[in-house]
This record gives C-alpha cells, sequence and structure tokens, in this order.
C-alpha cells in the first residue's frame, strides 16, 4: 500500500477539510478521471482496492496515473484503553480529498473500458464521484 518513505514528524493533527481543490483539479495526463464530488480521508488501502479494481477491468490495457497520494498519518487507540493517556499509534495513511480533486485518470484505452473501469472503481472509495473526460474542464 501507498505510504510515504519518510516523514519529520510521526503524527499529525487532524486539520479542517473546508472549501474545494484549488491545485489537482484537472486533467493532466489521461483522457478520462475520476473527481470527487465531496471531501473526505481517502484510505491507502482504498485507493489500492479502486487500483486493483481498474487494471482489471482495463485488462491491463492503458496507462493509469493515481493523482493522490496518502501523506498523512491517522492514529487509533486500542481497544479497552482508557481515556487520555495521549494518542494513539499510528495506524495507516491517508489522502485529504476536497471536491473537485482529480483522484484517478486512465488513457489509452476506448471511451466505454475507462467509463465501466472508473464506474467500478468509484464503488470502492468514500467518496461521491464523476467520471470526467478531457474536454469537459
Amino acid at each position: 500500500m501507498l505510504q510515504p518513505k519518510r516523514q519529520k514528524y510521526r503524527k499529525q493533527f487532524r486539520g479542517k477539510m473546508g472549501g474545494v481543490a484549488t491545485s489537482n483539479n484537472e486533467i493532466l495526463y489521461g483522457d478520462y478521471g475520476l473527481k470527487s464530488l465531496d471531501s473526505s480521508w481517502v484510505k491507502a488501502r482504498n485507493l489500492e482496492a479502486a487500483r486493483r479494481t481498474i487494471s482489471g477491468a482495463t485488462k491491463r490495457k492503458g496507462k493509469v496515473w493515481i493523482r493522490v497520494f496518502p501523506d498523512k498519518p491517522y492514529t487509533q487507540k486500542s481497544t479497552n484503553s482508557r481515556m487520555g493517556q495521549g494518542k494513539g499509534d499510528v495506524e495507516g495513511y491517508v489522502a485529504v480529498v476536497k471536491p473537485g480533486t482529480i483522484l484517478f485518470e486512465i488513457g489509452g484505452v476506448s471511451e466505454e473500458v475507462a467509463v465501466k473501469a472508473l464506474k467500478l472503481a468509484s464503488h470502492k472509495l468514500p467518496v461521491k464521484t464523476k467520471v470526467i473526460t478531457k474536454s469537459e474542464i
């Protein structure tokens, strides 16, 4: 799964997710993209599941670009632990996704195959998404 090789700090604050995406909001590499319509944390395992779904639906043809990277650690306290006593251990990594962010791009396949693959991948993600083409921007 995706995670940073190294970080300056092991744990981060949760932060805010307001507003719309000002960067990473247009298709740059492929012909079709999967665009987020709401804000959420997308876990590394969700991205990996969506990527595997896309590569399976396209039968390894064309090229897939993952446009978000899970670089924010999230923590979880162990079960049956009392309140207090500090922050929990790092459980995994998430990518902060705002409305308008492009999550995946596909190029080199037909429109039917690309739309089908991105629709299947959208079921693996915790955000509402929309399939867009390069001409829709």
